[in-house]
Parts: C-alpha cells; sequence; structure tokens
C-alpha cells in the first residue's frame, strides 16, 4: 500500500537522515513521493507522481537542511486511483472558516458509501483525498450548528467519531494536521511505530533508526499531539484491520489493471 512518516516537535529540528532512511523504502513504494513541512501557519508541500529514488526534485530538497516542528511524508504503492500528480499525498483542503487541513493515508476505503458523494469534487481519484473532503464537510457541519469556531478539544471528539466510523471493514493508518493538531491513528497490527526522545515524536510506517525504543503505535485509538506531547487520547475502538483474502484479490487486481494501463499507454506513444 503506501508507508507514511510524521515528525512532530515543540521546537524546529533537522529532519533530513530519517527522511532518507524513509524515501530509501521507495523501491517497494514507486508511485509518487509528498513531503509537507508546516512552517507556522504556511504549508510547504512537495509531490510527484514517479519513485522517490528517481525524483531530482527531491534529491535537491534532501540536499539541503529541511526543519521543521511539524513534517509529514509519504510514498506511495497505488491501491486507488490513478499515478497522477493529484493523488499523491499529503493532500490539503481549507474549511469553511479559512483552516487548513492536510492528510496522509496508509491503507484502503473497501466499505463506506458516504464517500461516494466525493468523487466528483476531488480534484484527483483516490478514497484518500475523500476522507479530507469527508472530514471537512464534517467540520464545518459542527461549526454552522455551533455558530462559532470549534476549540481543539471539539475537533479531536469530532474527529474521533468520523475515525472511528471510518475504520470499521477498513485500513486506515492517518495522519492529519489541522494548523494545531497532528492526529495519529492506526487499526492494523504492525503497520505504525512511534519514537519519543528529546527530539519529540517521529511517527513511521516501519522504525527508521537502530534505536531499540521503536514502539507500535497503540491500536484503534486517534491521538492528538503538540509539541511533541500527547495531548488528546480517545478510547479504545473495536474496528481492527485485519487483511482478507476479499480484500487481497481486489488490491491485487487494480494493480494489475494500472499495469494495463501502462502497457496501452506506450502502445499508443512508442
Amino acid at each position: 500500500m503506501c508507508e507514511i512518516f510524521c515528525f512532530n516537535s515543540n521546537t524546529p529540528k533537522q529532519v533530513n537522515e530519517c527522511l532518507q532512511c524513509f524515501y530509501n523504502h521507495s523501491e517497494e513504494h514507486p508511485d509518487g513521493w509528498g513531503l509537507a513541512n508546516m512552517q507556522s501557519d504556511e504549508f510547504v508541500i512537495d509531490k510527484e507522481p514517479v519513485k522517490a529514488a528517481c525524483s531530482e526534485h527531491l534529491k535537491n530538497i534532501l540536499s539541503n537542511p529541511v526543519i521543521g516542528k511539524n513534517v509529514f511524508a509519504h510514498i506511495r504503492l497505488a491501491t486507488v486511483g490513478e499515478i497522477i500528480s493529484p493523488n499523491c499525498h499529503p493532500f490539503t483542503e481549507a474549511d469553511g472558516n479559512n483552516r487548513s487541513w492536510m492528510l496522509i493515508h496508509n491503507g484502503t476505503i473497501f466499505d463506506y458509501p458516504e464517500l461516494d458523494a466525493y468523487k466528483d469534487k476531488e480534484t484527483g481519484d483516490t478514497d484518500s483525498e475523500r476522507i479530507l473532503l469527508y472530514i471537512i464537510d464534517k467540520v464545518d457541519e459542527f461549526e454552522r450548528n455551533k455558530g462559532a469556531l470549534s476549540t481543539i478539544k471539539e475537533r479531536f471528539h469530532l474527529l474521533n467519531q468520523i475515525v472511528r466510523g471510518l475504520s470499521k471493514n477498513n485500513k486506515l493508518n492517518l495522519m492529519i494536521y489541522d494548523g494545531d493538531l497532528t492526529y495519529i491513528h492506526s487499526n492494523m497490527r504492525n503497520s505504525l511505530y512511534y519514537l519519543k526522545n528529546d527530539e519529540g515524536f517521529l511517527v513511521a510506517s516501519t522504525p527508521l533508526t537502530d534505536d531499540e525504543n521503536w514502539l507500535p503505535v497503540e491500536l484503534n485509538k486517534l491521538f492528538g499531539l503538540i509539541d511533541g506531547k500527547i495531548i488528546f487520547e480517545s478510547e479504545e475502538h473495536e474496528n481492527e484491520y485485519v487483511l482478507t483474502e476479499e480484500h487481497q484479490n481486489a488490491i491485487e487486481e487494480f494493480s494489475k489493471s494500472l499495469k494495463r494501463d501502462e502497457i496501452n499507454d506506450y502502445s499508443r506513444t512508442g
């Protein structure tokens, strides 16, 4: 599927070494890469629908210090959506009160009909982008009903309800940023790990250093991080995802369809 990465700290730190290790996994995840560095209220985002190891643009970025308090990265193994730039993570969108949101996703939505309404609204054609648009609609609805901006705590509880629903029968490893909180969620065993030290929080699909203190992210919970600390932690839900033969067959069929499309494109242009 994909791999995801997050660094969350109270002071800006350089993260080139961890990013380089993360992007080295692109041989197994060749369908695109993304990098988001949240500087104050500005989202600095780069992404391409090419293998990270082959990207001159990414090489140029990593040849200079990448310094930030909130840094996110993604390498894609496509399961839904074409291999094009609009389908590369991270996805960003503003809500009705001009708060900017960012989302990266590792997983597949097999069963959640409410997301179908966003197929005609999204820029690309991924289930991941539809998740973000759905979240923003729910936040907008909450704030309209309240008649005021949501608090950080209210947004966390709202996203916990959304994630609880989305996670049933779906793989939902998520990293979301709303300008204040970083949200982390995993519902599949051995698919997301964290390291907490003096530098802050590192979270990634696989451990990125030799440090023995990497631990699995606790399953079926939503965590809210600010400045390298867990501010909110939800109760555990029951929607652990286990890959079924049916889901595996669906993923393999999509992969085959991508290969067929590549062959047809080459035949038309070759």
